[in-house]
């Protein structure tokens, strides 16, 4: 049997892997071994931390939204305020609701009165 040379399908392999490893430094930039490797641990860590960044971003929202209903007596907490959202039937979403608090706070202010005017409960504190 006659022997295949990989050269050219392998030299394309490695400089497609290499392309990917530019900003790498060091070993992890030139060596074949160590560039799979470090290929691997970036798209392992891309995807965990595109988990990780809507975690973060709710965790961000639900701040943002929890600091502006204290800050003006608007209701007790965050919790209770969202139950009541849910029970008067004003569906937004915690990105809607904090960007209307970054942006119009007179709005949000809106939105609590609304739900205390159907919900209606003791749990809430009017301005």
């Amino acid at each position: 049997m006659i022997r295949i040379k990989r050269r050219s399908i392998a030299r394309r392999r490695r400089t497609k892997t290499r392309s990917f490893a530019s900003k790498f430094r060091e070993a992890h930039a030139r060596l074949t071994r160590a560039i799979t490797q470090q290929q691997i641990r970036a798209l392992f860590s891309a995807h965990r931390d595109r988990d990780k960044q809507k975690i973060d971003f709710r965790r961000l929202w639900i701040t943002r939204i929890n600091a502006l209903i204290r800050e003006k007596g608007v209701f007790h907490n965050y919790s209770k305020f969202i139950n009541d959202l849910y029970k008067g039937q004003l569906l937004l979403n915690r990105k809607i609701l904090a960007q209307i608090a970054i942006s119009n706070r007179n709005c949000l202010y809106m939105i609590a009165n609304e739900i205390i005017k159907k919900v209606g409960f003791e749990s809430t504190v009017i301005i």
